[in-house]
């Protein structure tokens, strides 16, 4: 029986009740569940290493959220060695049975949606709105991986041969070493492991020391769903006592990777060394920083696109690799657009992400520090005309700030804040704007406000990022709509939540029996 078409997992509205009533009461039950210690997850074994770090709540700098385990190298060899014991049975395991397995998970994550979009308001300062997308896009994941798997396991028709029969298949690769992001602590965890297992793999996952208890969330999901012990390994640490020794482990087939450009090009250079034993070229999908642009012409519709820059700009504080961090204008509506757009950020409000404030705070000090640093150079390379402080509290706030009349090759147009900071620019024509928006190292994703059909045409041949947006914001990408990843410097071309994706997890495989 074929499974019902995919269809993405419906938002929750939070202006009334029931939604309001159950994330109330699912951030009263998790915010007693603080501070709780959680062991590794090695195979069966729930070791505790005697040595441990603390994340902490970003809106209450002081609030521990959860207690985990500093890994070494040896949990990490343990972890690996797991991990491939799994591996023999898992591999074999039907594309029906994994396909099963992530649909039950999907099916307990919908039921306790609120209770998983608690931790990440807790551990990263998601907003509600914020956090139940993320909840919202791993349901996604778990619902779209697992048709995907069912369909690579059909293989792939062969040319006919009057002395052969061939087919083609698509075979599980081994170990993945899974290193995600703190900003969307759920769903690319998930994303990455689930389309891992889905095909057939095993995973040992290195999450963010920001946002560890996050990845236990699906590991609870997962396995209450099913998945056998030594599938899904989690490893907790720096990235020099666990990072590192994972993704230069010989029995590593690939590494999955979601995080900055810096990080990225060294797991990329570590991936590509081959170890004593290794009988392997190991694969990586990094998927890495964006400076996006949002490009309003001259007959744009100027309220839809100031409310979709404002967005893209300051959503989760701007930490989004997708962000709309750069607002290109025609010079004909440049000053409409910088009044209105401007006027609308210095009325986001910056408060707790549990009171669920627009505008939540920054993951932690060191962010906050980079961001202000980034605040004063505009403050040289720009007008100041929202934000530019802290903000208040006892979290790490920063008031949404936009610097008007900047230059494209400015730091600030050119280097990725991760923070809440918008560039707003000035084209001469759409020519212009086009130039300016890819005139960066990255490509991720772009908007384009207009209404003008050649412009449009335009874009779609000539803004050169993996996700383009016409008419609506940066953000928000839906799983199995929307695949995404990007060009150049912004990762590896692969598009998550999309048909390819499966296959970076797979290696093909022919077979041809000749005719008696």
């Amino acid at each position: 029986m074929a499974l019902p078409e995919f269809r993405n997992e419906p938002l929750t509205d939070f202006s009334q009740d029931p939604g309001r009533a159950a994330m109330t009461e699912a951030l009263a039950r998790v915010g007693r569940e603080l501070g709780r210690e959680f062991p590794l997850i090695i195979g069966g074994e729930r070791p505790r290493t005697g040595s441990t770090f603390t994340s902490w709540n970003p809106s209450a700098k002081a609030e521990a959220v959860a207690l985990c385990q500093k890994a070494t190298g040896s949990h990490v060899e343990q972890a690996v060695a797991a991990a491939g014991r799994a591996f023999a049975a898992w591999s074999r395991v039907p594309a029906e049975e994994r396909a099963a397995i992530l649909l039950r998970a999907a099916d307990i994550l919908r039921r306790r949606k609120f209770w998983a979009a608690a931790w990440q308001v807790y551990e990263v300062g998601k907003n509600w709105a914020e956090a139940d997308a993320d909840v919202a896009e791993t349901i996604d994941f778990m619902e779209y991986y697992a048709r995907e798997a069912l369909r690579w396991a059909r293989g792939h028709e062969m040319a006919p041969h009057p002395q052969e029969w061939s087919e083609l298949t698509y075979i599980p690769i081994g170990v993945v070493a899974v290193i995600p992001p703190w900003n969307f602590p759920l769903a690319i965890p998930a994303g990455m492991a689930t389309a891992a297992i889905a095909a057939g793999n095993t995973v040992v996952m290195k999450p963010s020391s920001d946002a560890p208890a996050n990845a236990y969330v699906l590991h609870e999901v997962l396995e209450a769903a099913g998945l056998p012990e030594g599938v899904l390994n989690i490893v907790t640490g720096s990235g020099g006592e666990v990072g590192d020794p994972l993704v230069l482990h010989p029995r590593v087939r690939m590494v999955a990777f979601t995080g900055s450009k810096e990080v990225g090009i060294r797991i990329y250079g570590q991936a590509a060394q081959v170890a004593p034993g290794q009988i392997w070229l190991k694969r990586v999908i990094a998927e890495m920083g964006g400076k996006n642009a949002l490009i309003v012409d001259e007959s744009a519709d100027l309220e839809e696109a100031v409310a979709a820059a404002v967005v893209s700009g300051y959503g989760f504080q701007g930490q989004k690799c997708s962000a709309g961090s750069r607002l290109v204008v025609h010079e004909r509506r440049y000053h409409e657009v910088l009044d209105a757009f401007a006027a609308r950020v210095r009325d986001l409000r910056v408060g707790p992400a549990k009171e669920n404030f627009p505008v939540g705070p920054v993951i932690n000090e060191r962010a906050r520090r980079t961001i202000m640093e980034y605040i004063g150079i505009g403050r040289h390379e720009g007008r100041l005309v929202a934000g530019g402080e802290p903000g208040d509290g006892e979290g790490f706030f920063v008031q949404p700030t936009a610097f008007a009349d900047v230059d494209p090759r400015a730091r600030i147009a050119q280097e990725e804040i991760f923070g809440p900071v918008v560039a707003v620019i000035k084209a001469r024509d759409f020519d212009h704007a086009l130039e300016i928006a890819n005139g960066t190292e990255f490509g991720l994703t772009g908007s384009v406000f207009t209404r003008a059909p050649e412009h449009i045409a335009r874009a779609r041949r000539e803004f050169m990022v993996g996700n383009l947006y016409i008419n609506r914001k940066s953000t928000g990408a839906l799983v199995g709509v929307h695949p995404f990843g990007g060009f150049n410097m912004s990762g590896t071309d692969a598009k998550a939540g999309g048909p390819d994706y499966l296959g970076y997890f797979l290696q093909p495989k022919a077979v041809a029996i000749k005719h008696r």
